[in-house]
């Protein structure tokens, strides 16, 4: 997260306050790492229905971080979070050698989404 943040320390000179969208398959983690940001507990983490929220504050920026459920039926809503968004962090669970090829797909699909050019992309590779 800090190579993310100097990224956006050296494109960003007015407001410090970033909204972050972070996108995944169903499972990938998302959720756990947007709670680990929060320092909130993670033993207990459901699937997404929809999305999260959450304002963390870290390194003199505020990150308004937007978790978006990854499971299939919710991927052709994801365009209707891309507006504002400063950065995508698109998180990938590597264990999972199998849905690899699936990740792979949704990722090139975001890469072509006009309203998401020149916005800086984290690609993280979760629970190695």
């Amino acid at each position: 997260m800090a190579g993310l943040l100097d990224m956006l320390r050296r494109l960003r000179r007015g407001p410090k306050e970033l909204r972050i969208l972070m996108l995944g398959l169903d499972n990938a983690g998302k959720t756990t790492l947007l709670r680990r940001l929060s320092n909130e507990d993670v033993t207990c983490v459901m699937p997404t229905q929809g999305f999260n929220v959450k304002s963390v504050q870290t390194k003199g920026f505020r990150l308004n971080v937007w978790d978006i459920g990854g499971q299939k039926t919710i991927r052709p809503y994801w365009r209707n979070y891309f507006e504002s968004t400063d950065a995508l962090i698109y998180v990938v669970d590597s264990a999972a050698r199998r849905r690899l090829e699936e990740s792979s797909v949704e990722l090139s699909i975001l890469l072509d989404e006009q309203q998401l050019a020149g916005v800086p992309l984290l690609v993280f590779a979760n629970k190695q």
